[in-house]
C-alpha cells in the first residue's frame, strides 16, 4: 500500500483478485466509490457502435440476483444515487451517498459489473431512452459540432464515431452483445475501484476484497492504436433551424503520455479557457460583443488529443470571428507571450486547480482515471512543479504548431 504523503493521502495497492484500488481519504458527510473501466466508444464492435454507451445504460437493468426496482432503490433509499458516463476510452459507473454507506454502494456495484443481466425487457425499453438521447443531441447544434468535428478529424478510426452510436447500431445490440461486452471488458485487469470518503484504507479495502472477489483477469485489452493522419478540412454546413453559426477549429496533438501536455493545457487555458481575460474572450466577446461564448477544450487520450476552439455568433459575423481568432493564435507566441505574461498565466491556471480540488466528486473520479490511464495518481505538488516548469519556449513551440493554417474547421448554421 502507497501514499503520496499529503494532509489528505492517497493510496492504492491491488487486490487478491487483481483489481486495482485507489482510496482518497477526505473527511465529510460524504462518499464516493465505483469503478474506471478502460474501455470506451473506442473499442464498440464497427457493426455495434454505441455499444460501451448502451452497456453503461444498462447495467443497472437487472443481475442474476436481483431486478432493476432493487438496484435503483438500493442507493436512493439512504439519500445516495447511482451515476455512470462513458467517453471514447474510458466508463465510469459510480455512487455518490452519505458517509456510513461504502459497503452498501460497494457491494451493489460489485454485483452490477460482475453479474448483470440484460433482460431483453428491459434494454427494449432502454433503447428508446437512448434514441430520445440521440434527437435531443441532434436538436442541439452547440454539443452536436463538437461529435461531428471529431468524426471528421479522425476518419477512419475507432475514434471518429459518436458516443451514444446511431439509432441503427443501437437497434443490433442483443443482451448476449451486452453480457460479451460485460465479461471481455469489466475484468479485474482492466478496471479500477476507487473510494473517497472519511473510512479508512483498511475498511475500505477489506469490504472491496471481499465484494470483488469472484472477479476474473483476462488480459486481453484492446490496444489503442495511433490514428491515421487526417486531411484538414474547412466545411460549412447550413442549418435553417440554428439561429447562430456553431463553429469549432481544431488539430490533432499529442496524448496523454505526450510531456507536451503542461504546456498544452496552459495554451488552451491562456486562449480560451473559462476565464475571463481568456485571449479569444476578450478578442470576440469583451470588445466587440460578437460572441456569447467562446471556449477553448483539450481532450487527451491514450495516444492522441484533440485541441478545439468553439464559438457561436451571428452567421454574418463568422468571416470577422475566424479572423480574429487567427490573429490571436497567431500573435500568441509573437506579440503576447512574455516571461511575466506566463508566471501570471501560470497563478491562475494553479488557482483555478485548486479551487476545483474542492468538487468532491470530480476529485475522486479523476483520481481512478489517472490510476486507470497512468498507473499511479500524481500529488499536488508534482502536478505544481510540472506546470511551473512551462517555459517560455516550450509554450511558444505549442502555439506554433498549432498555426491557423494548420487547424481544421466545421461550421453547422
Amino acid at each position: 500500500m502507497r501514499a503520496d504523503g499529503e494532509t489528505q493521502p492517497v493510496t492504492y495497492d491491488v487486490l487478491p483478485s487483481g483489481l486495482r484500488i485507489v482510496h482518497r481519504r477526505t473527511p465529510g458527510a460524504t462518499e464516493y466509490c465505483g469503478v474506471a473501466v478502460g474501455a470506451g466508444s473506442r473499442d464498440d464492435p464497427e457493426h455495434l457502435n454505441g455499444m460501451a454507451h448502451f452497456v453503461e445504460h444498462t447495467i443497472f437493468k437487472g443481475t442474476s440476483r436481483h431486478k432493476a426496482g432493487y438496484i435503483i432503490n438500493r442507493m436512493e433509499s439512504v439519500g445516495g444515487e447511482l451515476n455512470a458516463y462513458t467517453t471514447k476510452e474510458e466508463t465510469m459507473v459510480y455512487a455518490v451517498m452519505p458517509a456510513g454507506n461504502y459497503r452498501r454502494a460497494t457491494g451493489l456495484i460489485a454485483e452490477l459489473v460482475m453479474s448483470s443481466e440484460f433482460p431483453a425487457r428491459e434494454i427494449d425499453r432502454e433503447r428508446e431512452v437512448i434514441a430520445d438521447e440521440i434527437d435531443s443531441y441532434l436538436d442541439s447544434p452547440s454539443e452536436a459540432v463538437y461529435d461531428e468535428f471529431e468524426d471528421l478529424l479522425f476518419a477512419g478510426s475507432a475514434i471518429g464515431h459518436n458516443i451514444l452510436g446511431t439509432a441503427a447500431s443501437i437497434a443490433r445490440i442483443t443482451s448476449a452483445d451486452c453480457r460479451r461486452w460485460l465479461s471481455d471488458h469489466y475484468t479485474a485487469d482492466n478496471m479500477v475501484y476507487f473510494y473517497s470518503g472519511p473510512e479508512s484504507p483498511r475498511r475500505v479495502y477489506a469490504t472491496a476484497t471481499q465484494c470483488f472477489a469472484g472477479l476474473t483477469a483476462t488480459g486481453n485489452r484492446i490496444p489503442h492504436r495511433t490514428p491515421e493522419p487526417a486531411e484538414r478540412f474547412e466545411i460549412r454546413r447550413p442549418d435553417g433551424a440554428s439561429h447562430q453559426a456553431h463553429t469549432i477549429v481544431g488539430t490533432r496533438v499529442a496524448g496523454m503520455q505526450s510531456p507536451d501536455r503542461y504546456a498544452l493545457a496552459l495554451f488552451s487555458n491562456i486562449s480560451g479557457g473559462p476565464g475571463m481575460n481568456s485571449l479569444l474572450n476578450v478578442a470576440l466577446r469583451e470588445r466587440r460583443g460578437l460572441v456569447y461564448t467562446v471556449e477553448s477544450s483539450l481532450t487527451l487520450m491514450s495516444d492522441t488529443g484533440l485541441l478545439a476552439i468553439y464559438f457561436g455568433c451571428d452567421p454574418d459575423d463568422l468571416s470577422r470571428c475566424l479572423r480574429l481568432t487567427g490573429q490571436c493564435l497567431e500573435q500568441f507566441a509573437d506579440r503576447w507571450l512574455t516571461d511575466r505574461h506566463l508566471d501570471a498565466a501560470k497563478r491562475q491556471y494553479l488557482g483555478q486547480l485548486a479551487v476545483s480540488s474542492d468538487n468532491k466528486e470530480q476529485t475522486a473520479l479523476s483520481t481512478a482515471r489517472s490510476l486507470l490511464c497512468y498507473g499511479t495518481v500524481p500529488d499536488t505538488a508534482t502536478t505544481r512543479d510540472r506546470i511551473l516548469s512551462v517555459t517560455t519556449d516550450s509554450l511558444r513551440a505549442v502555439a506554433a504548431s498549432l498555426h491557423p493554417d494548420r487547424l481544421s474547421r466545421l461550421t453547422l448554421g
